[in-house]
């Protein structure tokens, strides 16, 4: 073994470099470590809770420093690990393990069955605890694998029978995730993945106490196709049948639309008959409205060719403003396609997070199912324009391929939207959804100019029109 490194700057590098770290390009120092527990032996899985303090932004007058934190499961051995050379953070001499050679765990098929076990067992380690739910025996012989693609969390599949969500950033409190696949799963909801048990630890500071919650084991939906994936195969068997209609192809989506619409709006039943449900009246309404013209004005700054749509939609934030008051209650928070799976039982519903990017205080606070609806109907509209654009702007059937993917959006739009709400939209409700797809457009736009400025024309089109 060479000469073993600290930890912690066995750690800061590997968290510099991972997909999921939210804080590239900014310079950060590992400011604590704390291990929250080790489950199992041989090896065991140490839990390591990371602290990222940011050196950015720095604070005058005793401010608050920029601090994040990461959890990081490790497998600790004593000799190498060929089979896991790929997952190797380096060599370290550990408080508990000694001199080792340190692997990313969620590689390791053996560090990944001693956390199954402990889900099975409901097992504490440490400050650890396993929470199980009643009703599904695990199967305790499943092999491990590391899903990739994720970027905020990382996901272990055990055969075909469970699936572990591991959050690698983690807030003090409920993770809503957790806590909405609990309540829809004791209710008995067809459209999520079962939950089978959570992982979490009391987290102590001084005299305070709070819950970490570090991961959440469901139902693995083997059977499973992405929403935002069969939209796009839709949208191809469209464009090569020039001479038929959205409703003519062999791959129209509108009934898998109207499935979708049904679904989630047994979803928001489900959730609003478990948490808590309000309204927001007044000065609230006007704080909706207020937050949306912000946004607004600061994506202008970006974007000044969102300046000639911006009077017309203030106007649109400033009816919702108006208005007397809206019912508001648990809701997904970040719906789109992507967040949705279809299975041979039907469409189900996964993410319940709501945006990563928002502080948890506000991702739980009840708001308006409308929103979740606006921001389904904005990734209906989004799909044919990125499938319009993947073709290239050179191609002769441009034209054609921007009529079909108009005539593909507005059918399944409206057969998602008559499905969900099973009637004619009030005029309170068609404020609100106007205001909230404008809202998500403009997010958009602000997004795509700067990571994809090619596919601004996408949103662009969406704020045209929602602007009259």
């Amino acid at each position: 073994m060479t000469d073993p490194d600290d930890l912690t700057d066995t750690l800061s590098r590997f968290i510099s470099e991972a997909r999921w770290f939210g804080g590239k390009g900014r310079p950060f120092r590992l400011s604590g470590v704390r291990r929250l527990g080790i489950v199992g032996d041989h090896p065991g899985v140490a839990f390591d809770l990371v602290e990222i303090t940011y050196e950015d932004l720095p604070t005058a007058g005793g401010g608050t420093l920029d601090v994040e934190l990461y959890q990081i499961p490790l497998a600790f051995y004593g000799e190498p690990q060929a089979r896991l050379d790929h997952a190797l953070l380096g060599t370290v001499d550990d408080a508990d393990f000694g001199p080792s050679h340190v692997y990313d765990a969620l590689h390791d098929r053996a560090a990944m069955a001693h956390l199954l076990r402990a889900f099975a067992a409901e097992e504490s380690a440490g400050a650890l605890v396993f929470h199980r739910l009643p009703g599904h025996d695990l199967d305790l012989d499943a092999h491990s694998t590391l899903f990739s693609g994720e970027q905020s969390n990382s996901s272990v599949m055990f055969g075909d029978d469970a699936l572990l969500k591991l959050f690698r950033k983690v807030t003090p409190g409920i993770n809503p995730d957790v806590q909405v696949h609990d309540v829809l799963t004791r209710a008995g909801s067809d459209h999520v993945a079962a939950l089978y048990g959570w992982l979490d630890v009391e987290s102590q500071e001084g005299s305070s106490s709070s819950t970490l919650q570090l991961a959440m084991l469901q139902q693995f939906l083997r059977t499973a196709s992405d929403g935002w994936d069969l939209a796009l195969a839709s949208i191809r068997n469209l464009f090569t049948e020039a001479d038929l209609h959205a409703d003519e192809v062999g791959g129209d989506f509108a009934g898998e639309a109207a499935r979708l619409g049904e679904s989630i709006a047994a979803v928001h039943r489900v959730l609003a008959e478990n948490f808590p449900a309000t309204r927001r009246v007044g000065d609230e309404m006007a704080e909706l409205a207020a937050a949306m013209t912000v946004r607004l004005d600061a994506a202008v700054a970006v974007v000044p060719d969102l300046a000639s749509y911006a009077n017309a939609l203030r106007a649109t934030y400033a009816s919702v403003g108006s208005l007397e008051g809206i019912e508001v209650q648990q809701i997904h928070g970040d719906l789109h396609l992507g967040q949705t799976l279809r299975t041979v039982k039907g469409w189900k519903i996964v993410d319940f997070e709501g945006e990563p990017a928002k502080p948890l205080a506000e991702r739980i606070r009840p708001d308006s199912v409308w929103r979740d609806v606006a921001g389904m109907l904005r990734s209906l509209d989004y799909a044919p324009q990125v499938a319009s654009q993947n073709f290239g702007d050179t191609d002769d059937g441009a034209a054609q391929r921007a009529f079909r993917a108009a005539e593909w959006s507005a059918r399944n739009c409206g057969a998602f939207l008559d499905a969900y709400a099973g009637r004619e939209l009030t005029a309170v409700e068609r404020t609100l959804l106007d205001a909230y797809e404008a809202d998500k457009a403009v997010y958009e736009v602000v997004y795509e100019t700067r990571n994809r400025p090619a596919w601004v024309p996408v949103p662009m089109a969406a704020i045209e029109r929602l602007a009259g």
